[in-house]
């Protein structure tokens, strides 16, 4: 077993909950909405196999009232119509900012999340991107458990 990053040096961890929490603040007053910021999170956490972090993105995203059909439906989104054009936009974000480098296809979803979304709510995301990659790198890395539960 790996050790726990946020074990061994809890004031790294501390800092990055820190910066999290910020980013998050920041994102929702920037006009991105609780349902938005999960999603890039749930999506960004399928793409790289975090199984702790889907499991406590995907509960958090019932919780602020992310339909369950949405969340199975994520991994195909491009092929669903249940997404509205926003949920679309930040969808593309979170992919392309999770599957480095970015890919003539990513640039083209992400200039059109922008015109979609402006400058700040597309920066905005962009933001919780990077913030749940840096989580996900985290808990693959510790290899945190994902323990059953009952809900």
């Amino acid at each position: 077993m790996r050790p726990f990053l946020d074990k061994v040096m809890p004031d790294a961890w501390r800092a990055a909950q820190a910066f999290s929490a910020t980013v998050v603040q920041e994102v929702v007053r920037a006009g991105v909405t609780e349902q938005e910021v999960e999603l890039i999170k749930v999506r960004s956490s399928q793409l790289n196999a975090c199984a702790f972090c889907l499991d406590l993105h995907a509960r958090e995203a019932r919780r602020v009232g992310v339909p369950q059909q949405k969340l199975d439906m994520l991994p195909a989104w491009r092929d669903s119509d249940i997404f509205e054009e926003r949920e679309r936009a930040m969808l593309a974000i979170a992919e392309a900012a999770t599957a480095l480098p970015l890919t003539e296809d990513a640039r083209a979803d992400l200039a059109g999340a922008r015109n979609l979304l402006g400058d700040i709510e597309f920066a905005a995301a962009e933001w919780v991107a990077v913030t749940i990659n840096a989580f996900n790198r985290i808990s693959i890395l510790s290899e945190h458990p994902v323990r059953p539960r009952k809900n």
